[in-house]
C-alpha cells in the first residue's frame, strides 16, 4: 500500500490539531459554564503546612524503580500489550439500561467483532497479552474467556466487577465484596486465582492497595506515577505490591472515544510507536492498553498489526503480559537485595 508523503502526513497533523484544539475550546466552555468555589475558598490547599501536603500524598507514592539490569534472554525492552474488555459493563454500573441501546451496541462490539478481530492478530504474530476483563463483562458474553484462553499464551487479570470507580464507590467493604468477587468468579472459571488487578477507569481509592495485598495481589496496573516498574509505598512503607504504570497516553479511548475519534488512527498509533522507541533505547518497559470496542474496530487494528509487527520487527524485544514482568522483577529486586 502507498504510504502517505510529507505533506499528508503534516495535513493530518494540522487537521488532528485543529480538532483537538476544537474539541478543548468546547471543554474550557462547559467549564466556565459551571458555578464554582472563588477566592481562597476555591484553594484551601494553599494554607496547608507541608506535613499537610505530604499527608495528602502519601496514601500512594511511587517507591523504588523495579526496572531490572537486564531482561529475559538479554532483550532490550519489556512489551506488554494489554486490552480492558470494559464492553457494557461501565454504564451498566451506572444503573444506564433501556436509555440508550445503540450506545450500549457500541461497547458490545468489543465481543462480537474486537475481540476475535484483536485474538487473531495476536495469534498470527505470536504475542501474548493482558486481558482485564470486568466479571460483567464475560457474564454477557462468556464465549471470551474461552476464546482467550485457547492459545495458552494470555493472562486473564482483574477490572473490577463491573468496571466500578472505587474512588467515587468509596466504601471498604463493598471495594473489597466486589474484587473478592471478582476473584472466586474468574478463579472458579479458569482454575486459576488472577494476580494482578487493574481498577475501573484506574481509580484508586484510600482501600486499595491494602485490598489488593489482602487479597493476594501481586502487581497493580492503575497508577501511573513512572514509565518503569515500581514499588507502591504507602504512607513511607513499601506495601510490597508492584506498581506496572499505565498512561493515558498509551491508551485508545481518549484518543478514538465518540466524542473524540481522531481522522486516521494512524496518527495514534505513531504515538505508541514513539513511545516505544523510546522504551526500546532506554530499555526499559511499554505498557499499550487498548479497548476491543475501541481498536478492535477494522481501520484501527490494521495499524495495530503494523504496530506490532514493526516492534517484533526489532531485536531484543521481550512481549510479555503482565504477571510474566511482575514476576520477573519482583525476582530480580529480590536477587538484588
Amino acid at each position: 500500500m502507498k504510504s502517505i508523503g510529507s505533506k499528508g502526513r503534516t495535513a493530518l497533523g494540522v487537521l488532528a490539531g485543529a480538532m483537538f484544539v476544537g474539541a478543548l475550546a468546547l471543554v474550557v466552555e462547559a467549564q466556565a459554564q459551571q458555578p464554582a468555589a472563588e477566592g481562597p475558598a476555591a484553594f484551601p490547599g494553599i494554607r496547608w503546612s507541608e506535613d499537610q501536603l505530604k499527608q495528602a500524598v502519601a496514601p500512594a507514592r511511587a517507591g523504588r524503580v523495579l526496572t531490572p539490569k537486564s531482561w529475559p534472554n538479554g532483550a532490550k525492552v519489556a512489551v506488554c500489550v494489554s486490552f480492558d474488555i470494559d464492553n457494557e459493563s461501565p454504564a451498566l454500573a451506572r444503573g444506564n439500561t433501556n436509555r440508550d441501546l445503540s450506545a450500549m451496541s457500541d461497547t458490545e462490539y468489543g465481543a462480537t467483532e474486537g475481540l476475535p478481530r484483536i485474538l487473531r492478530i495476536l495469534d498470527q504474530r505470536g504475542i501474548p497479552a493482558s486481558f482485564y476483563i470486568p466479571a460483567v463483562s464475560n457474564i454477557l458474553a462468556p464465549g471470551m474467556l474461552q476464546a482467550i484462553q485457547k492459545s495458552g499464551r494470555h493472562e486473564i487479570a482483574l477490572h473490577g466487577w463491573i468496571h466500578e470507580s472505587v474512588a467515587s464507590l468509596n466504601d471498604a467493604a463493598e471495594e473489597e465484596r466486589l474484587l473478592k468477587q471478582a476473584i472466586d468468579y474468574f478463579t472458579k472459571l479458569t482454575g486459576k486465582k488472577p494476580v494482578g488487578s487493574r481498577t475501573g477507569g484506574w481509580a484508586i481509592s484510600p482501600y486499595t492497595l491494602d485490598i489488593e495485598k489482602r487479597l493476594g495481589m501481586v502487581y497493580d496496573s492503575s497508577m501511573m506515577a513512572m514509565d518503569q516498574p515500581y514499588e507502591i509505598v504507602a504512607h513511607g512503607k513499601n506495601t510490597g505490591l508492584i506498581e506496572l504504570p499505565v498512561t493515558w497516553v498509551q491508551d485508545d479511548a481518549p484518543y478514538f472515544g465518540r466524542t473524540g475519534a481522531l481522522p486516521s488512527p494512524e496518527l495514534i498509533f505513531n504515538v505508541y510507536r514513539d513511545e516505544f522507541d523510546m522504551a526500546y533505547e532506554e530499555g526499559g518497559m511499554l505498557m499499550l492498553t487498548m479497548h476491543p470496542h475501541v481498536s478492535g474496530r477494522r481501520s484501527r487494528a490494521v495499524h495495530l498489526a503494523k504496530l506490532l509487527d514493526y516492534m517484533k520487527a526489532k531485536p531484543g524485544v521481550w512481549f510479555a503480559t503482565a504477571e510474566q514482568i511482575a514476576n520477573y522483577v519482583q525476582k530480580e529486586a529480590a536477587r538484588s537485595n
